[in-house]
C-alpha cells in the first residue's frame, strides 16, 4: 500500500493540519488518557495508518484530491475527542476538530464534510454517510496489530491487548476489479483466539461491512487464510 499522504502537493489542508502544534499537542494528550484507562495505541502511529488506509481506498476508487485532502484531514483528527474522555469521543472530537479548522480560517464548505466524517467514525453511533465517512470507518477498524498494545506487561494484558498482540500480519486491500475490500490478518493465536477477534470486534466489522456497502464494494474479512466474513 503506497503511503500517499506525504505528498505534500497533492494536499495542502491535510499537511497544514500535520504541521499545526495545537493539533499535535491534543493528539499526543488524547493518547496519554487512553493509556491510563488501558486502552490501545491511538497516537500518530495510529493515525499515521488511518491517515494512509483512507487516502488508498479514495484514491484507488477514483475520487479527486480535493476529497482525499479533508478524508486526510479527518483521519488525522479523528480520536481528538478522547482528550475529553472515551465515550461519545467521536462527536466531541468533531466539535473540537470544527473549533479548530475554523480558527485556522478552513472554509465552512470544508470543514462540514470533515466533521461529518469524525462525528460518524464510532461504531457505537456511527454510520456511513459519506464517502470520506466510509473510508474513514474502514481505515480505524481495520487497524489492528502488535505494537498498538501499549502495556509492557504481558501479565495484565486484557483481551483487547492479547488480540492485538497476536496479529502479526493486517494488510487492507481492494480487489483488481474494485468490487470488495479485504481485510486480511495473520494471528499467532498463542497469544489470541480467532474467537476472542469476533467478541471484541464483530460491531466494528458489521460496521465495515456497512461502509464498504456505501462505497458499492463486499467486505470481506480473512483471518490465517480463512474467509470469515
Amino acid at each position: 500500500m503506497s503511503n500517499i499522504q506525504n505528498d505534500e502537493n497533492r494536499f495542502p489542508l491535510f499537511n497544514k493540519v500535520k504541521q499545526n502544534h495545537e493539533i499535535s499537542v491534543y493528539i499526543e494528550e488524547q493518547n496519554k488518557s487512553l493509556h491510563a484507562m488501558g486502552f490501545t495505541e491511538h497516537s500518530f502511529a495510529h493515525i499515521g495508518v488511518v491517515a494512509d488506509r483512507t487516502a488508498y481506498i479514495l484514491d484507488t476508487l477514483g475520487v479527486d484530491d480535493h476529497t482525499i485532502d479533508l478524508a486526510l484531514t479527518s483521519a488525522w483528527m479523528h480520536d481528538l475527542g478522547n482528550v475529553i474522555n472515551r465515550v461519545d469521543h467521536s462527536q466531541s472530537g468533531a466539535l473540537m476538530t470544527f473549533y479548530l479548522l475554523d480558527k485556522m480560517g478552513i472554509p465552512a464548505e470544508d470543514i462540514a464534510p470533515i466533521i461529518r466524517a469524525i462525528g460518524n467514525h464510532d461504531e457505537g453511533s456511527g454510520v456511513p454517510v459519506s464517502d470520506i465517512a466510509a473510508a474513514l470507518i474502514l481505515a480505524d477498524k481495520s487497524d489492528v496489530r502488535r505494537n498498538r498494545v501499549q502495556d509492557e506487561d504481558e501479565n495484565n494484558y486484557d483481551i483487547h491487548d492479547r488480540v492485538n498482540y497476536s496479529v502479526k500480519s493486517s494488510k487492507l486491500k481492494i480487489n483488481q476489479d474494485h468490487t470488495a475490500i479485504k481485510l486480511k490478518l495473520e494471528i499467532d493465536t498463542r497469544y489470541g483466539e480467532i474467537g476472542e477477534y469476533f467478541e471484541i470486534f464483530m460491531e466494528r466489522m458489521l460496521l465495515c461491512r456497512k461502509a464498504a456497502r456505501f462505497l458499492n464494494l463486499e467486505f470481506h474479512l480473512i483471518i490465517n487464510e480463512q474467509t470469515l466474513m
